[in-house]
């Protein structure tokens, strides 16, 4: 191994000084002109030349049209018989829709009743007149329409009597056949009968009714 290192060092050595030897020619040459002749020299032998490119290969002959072949149709293929399946028919789904809500409107309540009216308190005592109620006429009032037409007769009435004693009301409850004598009869009564009110079980006056007759006749001259 020795060896091989030592051959290859001189190598080195010889390659180093022929290329030190050659940089100190190129040198001189410059500097003595010789460097211009080698240069023409070698520019001479670069002469320029045309290349001629090779012809191109002659074109191949397309190959004969094959001979002409009676072509045969293809084979007629019937297309697959259709199969018809049956659809399963349509799933119908029923939505089940809740009753028809029915609101009926209730009448409005009925207003509470009035109260009762108190009963009447019990008459213990009733009315009674003062004086004879005939003894209120006298022949004066008998009605001149009346005598002209000599019309008689007995007039039934009742009088409504208040808790003062007086008479509020006068009905004839039966006609003597005369209006003129029945009008006279309530008018008289309602002026001039006056009574003692009837009682009530507390003992307050209270108000009564009093029926009876008058009996018109016709006075003798």
């Amino acid at each position: 191994m020795a060896y091989a290192d030592q051959k290859m060092s001189n190598g080195r050595i010889a390659a180093i000084i022929i290329v030190a030897l050659l940089h100190a020619l190129l040198g001189y040459a410059f500097i003595t002109g010789l460097a211009y002749n080698v240069v023409k020299q070698v520019a001479e032998d670069l002469k320029t030349f045309d290349v001629e490119e090779e012809p191109p290969p002659p074109e191949e002959e397309p190959p004969p049209p094959p001979p002409d072949v009676p072509s045969t149709p293809p084979p007629v293929v019937s297309p697959p018989p259709i199969v018809r399946t049956k659809a399963p028919p349509p799933m119908i789904q029923t939505v089940r829709t809740a009753p028809p809500v029915i609101i009926t409107p209730t009448a409005p309540p009925a207003p509470p009743a009035p109260p009762a009216p108190p009963p009447p308190p019990v008459k213990v005592e009733p009315a009674r007149a003062r004086a004879n109620l005939a003894s209120l006429f006298s022949t004066d009032d008998y009605p001149a329409s009346a005598l002209r037409s000599g019309e008689a007769g007995t007039t039934g009435f009742r009088l409504d009597i208040g808790s003062n004693g007086r008479v509020t009301n006068c009905t004839v409850t039966s006609s003597s056949g005369s209006s003129a004598l029945d009008s006279a009869t309530c008018r008289l009564l309602t002026r001039r009968a006056r009574f003692t009110p009837a009682r009530d079980s507390s003992g307050n006056p209270t108000t009564d009714t009093h029926s009876s007759r008058i009996v018109w006749q016709i006075p003798d001259e």
